[in-house]
Protein backbone atom coordinates (compact mmCIF):
# COMPACT_ATOMS: atom_id res chain seq x y z
CA UNK A 1 0.00 0.00 0.00
CA UNK A 2 2.75 2.46 0.73
CA UNK A 3 4.37 1.86 -2.45
CA UNK A 4 1.22 1.90 -4.34
CA UNK A 5 0.42 5.55 -2.36
CA UNK A 6 4.19 7.16 -3.12
CA UNK A 7 3.64 6.04 -7.28
CA UNK A 8 0.09 7.69 -7.49
CA UNK A 9 1.42 10.52 -6.00
CA UNK A 10 4.57 10.73 -7.95
CA UNK A 11 2.52 9.96 -10.86
CA UNK A 12 0.28 13.21 -9.93
CA UNK A 13 2.94 15.46 -9.03
CA UNK A 14 2.26 18.89 -8.29
CA UNK A 15 -1.20 18.78 -6.69
CA UNK A 16 -0.74 21.87 -4.54
CA UNK A 17 -4.31 24.06 -4.22
CA UNK A 18 -6.46 21.56 -6.22
CA UNK A 19 -9.32 20.06 -4.30
CA UNK A 20 -8.90 16.21 -3.66
CA UNK A 21 -11.61 13.58 -2.99
CA UNK A 22 -10.80 10.58 -1.29
CA UNK A 23 -14.30 8.41 -1.64
CA UNK A 24 -14.14 4.65 0.52
CA UNK A 25 -11.47 6.40 2.41
CA UNK A 26 -10.91 3.70 5.04
CA UNK A 27 -8.02 4.62 7.41
CA UNK A 28 -7.73 8.26 5.34
CA UNK A 29 -4.55 7.63 4.54
CA UNK A 30 -4.91 8.52 0.79
CA UNK A 31 -6.21 11.89 1.67
CA UNK A 32 -4.15 12.62 4.55
CA UNK A 33 -1.02 12.13 1.90
CA UNK A 34 -2.91 14.64 -0.57
CA UNK A 35 -2.82 16.95 2.45
CA UNK A 36 0.40 16.74 3.10
CA UNK A 37 0.98 17.24 -0.85
CA UNK A 38 -0.83 20.66 -0.45
CA UNK A 39 -4.20 19.75 -2.01
CA UNK A 40 -6.79 21.54 -0.32
CA UNK A 41 -9.67 21.29 0.66
CA UNK A 42 -9.39 17.31 0.84
CA UNK A 43 -12.78 15.21 1.88
CA UNK A 44 -12.74 11.95 3.28
CA UNK A 45 -15.69 9.63 2.76
CA UNK A 46 -16.16 6.97 4.53
CA UNK A 47 -19.65 5.03 5.00
CA UNK A 48 -18.47 2.72 8.55
CA UNK A 49 -19.30 4.96 11.57
CA UNK A 50 -17.27 2.71 13.32
CA UNK A 51 -14.08 3.98 11.52
CA UNK A 52 -15.02 7.95 12.69
CA UNK A 53 -12.65 7.72 15.51
CA UNK A 54 -9.95 6.29 14.15
CA UNK A 55 -10.38 8.61 11.02
CA UNK A 56 -10.53 11.66 13.13
CA UNK A 57 -7.42 11.10 15.18
CA UNK A 58 -5.80 10.23 11.86
CA UNK A 59 -6.22 13.74 10.23
CA UNK A 60 -6.22 15.46 13.60
CA UNK A 61 -2.38 16.69 13.06
CA UNK A 62 -3.15 18.01 9.59
CA UNK A 63 -3.42 21.68 9.58
CA UNK A 64 -4.70 22.19 6.13
CA UNK A 65 -7.96 21.87 5.26
CA UNK A 66 -9.68 18.66 6.07
CA UNK A 67 -13.15 17.49 6.24
CA UNK A 68 -14.55 14.08 7.14
CA UNK A 69 -18.03 12.75 6.04
CA UNK A 70 -19.18 9.87 7.28
CA UNK A 71 -22.05 8.86 4.52
CA UNK A 72 -21.95 5.98 1.26
CA UNK A 73 -19.89 6.71 -1.72
CA UNK A 74 -23.23 6.76 -3.46
CA UNK A 75 -24.46 9.32 -1.63
CA UNK A 76 -22.36 11.71 -1.43
CA UNK A 77 -22.15 11.69 -5.46
CA UNK A 78 -25.92 12.45 -5.32
CA UNK A 79 -26.37 15.21 -2.70
CA UNK A 80 -23.07 16.85 -3.00
CA UNK A 81 -23.26 18.51 -6.93
CA UNK A 82 -22.19 21.47 -6.12
CA UNK A 83 -18.36 20.79 -4.92
CA UNK A 84 -16.01 20.01 -7.56
CA UNK A 85 -12.56 18.61 -7.42
CA UNK A 86 -9.61 18.39 -9.54
CA UNK A 87 -8.49 15.06 -7.96
CA UNK A 88 -10.78 12.25 -7.00
CA UNK A 89 -9.48 8.92 -5.30
CA UNK A 90 -11.90 5.71 -5.47
CA UNK A 91 -10.66 2.93 -2.91
CA UNK A 92 -13.93 0.50 -2.83
CA UNK A 93 -13.70 -2.61 -1.53
CA UNK A 94 -12.71 -5.37 -3.60
CA UNK A 95 -15.75 -7.17 -3.66
CA UNK A 96 -17.85 -4.02 -4.62
CA UNK A 97 -19.41 -5.26 -8.06
CA UNK A 98 -20.67 -1.86 -9.76
CA UNK A 99 -17.01 -0.34 -10.35
CA UNK A 100 -17.68 0.60 -13.85
CA UNK A 101 -21.16 2.16 -12.72
CA UNK A 102 -19.34 4.17 -9.75
CA UNK A 103 -16.81 5.52 -12.65
CA UNK A 104 -20.31 6.83 -14.71
CA UNK A 105 -21.90 8.76 -11.67
CA UNK A 106 -18.90 10.34 -10.87
CA UNK A 107 -17.84 11.17 -14.25
CA UNK A 108 -21.57 12.68 -14.77
CA UNK A 109 -22.12 14.71 -11.31
CA UNK A 110 -20.73 18.07 -10.82
CA UNK A 111 -18.00 16.45 -8.93
CA UNK A 112 -15.79 16.45 -11.76
CA UNK A 113 -14.75 19.48 -14.16
CA UNK A 114 -13.22 19.14 -17.49
CA UNK A 115 -9.36 17.81 -16.81
CA UNK A 116 -10.41 16.63 -13.53
CA UNK A 117 -8.26 13.45 -12.83
CA UNK A 118 -10.43 10.22 -11.28
CA UNK A 119 -8.44 7.00 -10.11
CA UNK A 120 -9.75 3.69 -8.98
CA UNK A 121 -7.95 1.05 -7.15
CA UNK A 122 -8.86 -2.30 -8.14
CA UNK A 123 -8.05 -5.85 -8.70
CA UNK A 124 -5.56 -6.75 -11.27
CA UNK A 125 -7.72 -9.36 -12.50
CA UNK A 126 -11.07 -6.72 -13.31
CA UNK A 127 -10.55 -5.11 -16.21
CA UNK A 128 -12.55 -1.61 -16.13
CA UNK A 129 -13.31 -0.10 -19.83
CA UNK A 130 -10.38 2.14 -21.68
CA UNK A 131 -13.57 4.76 -21.91
CA UNK A 132 -16.37 5.14 -19.53
CA UNK A 133 -18.85 7.93 -19.60
CA UNK A 134 -16.96 11.10 -20.06
CA UNK A 135 -13.67 9.05 -19.17
CA UNK A 136 -11.03 7.96 -20.45
CA UNK A 137 -8.16 6.16 -19.06
CA UNK A 138 -4.51 7.78 -19.54
CA UNK A 139 -2.76 5.24 -17.39
CA UNK A 140 -2.63 1.67 -15.66
CA UNK A 141 -0.17 0.65 -12.62
CA UNK A 142 -0.09 -2.71 -12.08
CA UNK A 143 0.63 -3.19 -7.83
CA UNK A 144 1.14 -6.88 -6.86
CA UNK A 145 -2.72 -8.40 -7.09
CA UNK A 146 -3.99 -4.44 -7.66
CA UNK A 147 -4.27 -2.43 -10.02
CA UNK A 148 -4.86 1.58 -10.12
CA UNK A 149 -6.30 3.19 -13.30
CA UNK A 150 -6.33 6.66 -13.96
CA UNK A 151 -8.64 8.39 -15.86
CA UNK A 152 -9.34 11.87 -17.00
CA UNK A 153 -12.80 13.73 -17.66
CA UNK A 154 -13.47 15.06 -21.17
CA UNK A 155 -15.11 18.09 -22.07
CA UNK A 156 -19.01 17.92 -22.08
CA UNK A 157 -20.33 19.71 -24.60
CA UNK A 158 -23.70 21.75 -23.71
CA UNK A 159 -26.27 19.00 -23.66
CA UNK A 160 -28.89 21.92 -23.52
CA UNK A 161 -27.83 23.39 -27.10
CA UNK A 162 -28.82 19.91 -29.07
CA UNK A 163 -32.32 20.02 -30.53
CA UNK A 164 -34.42 17.26 -30.84
CA UNK A 165 -36.10 16.08 -34.86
Amino acid sequence: MDRMRESVFAILQDISGAPFLDLFSGSGVIGIEAASRGAEPVVLVEKDYGKKPVLLKNISFVTSDIRLLCMTAERFIKTRETMQFGYIFLDPPFGYRKKQDLLTYVAESRLCSNGSTVMIHHPSSETLEQDISYLHCTDRRVYGGSTVSFYVRNKISDRSSRTSV
